[in-house]
């Protein structure tokens, strides 16, 4: 199933890694850490020393690292995976579950 993606806000940031699709990224250009508050989240694969173009709200679509369930707040795992929020900062609510590694859902960011 296709999923709605809907930025609302764009900023680019330089990249100081290569970087993956609907991934949480940090404010110094790598992926955003554990549990700490995102600048957004990348809209496309780039490579080190690029500007990044980064959808900070809105519907966005984001990969994930373990099971998510609909409605339940998001925060980033260390690699800038979407995991449910445990602590530290909170990163979104998701709209659609996900059962594992590697799915790609929407969260709705800046409510």
């Amino acid at each position: 199933m296709e999923r709605l993606y809907k930025p609302l806000l764009m900023e680019t940031v330089k990249a100081t890694v290569d970087l993956d699709k609907q991934r949480f990224i940090g404010f110094d250009g790598n992926y955003c850490t554990a549990n700490s508050k995102a600048l957004g989240v990348c809209d496309v694969e780039i490579e080190a020393g690029q500007y990044a173009p980064v959808a900070l709200f809105g519907i966005l679509l984001v990969q994930t690292a373990a099971a998510i369930t609909a409605g339940s707040k998001v925060a980033s795992d260390a690699s800038g995976y979407a995991v449910a929020y445990t602590t530290g900062e909170i990163n979104g609510y998701a709209l659609d579950a996900a059962e594992g590694v590697g799915e790609v859902i929407r969260i709705a960011r800046g409510i």
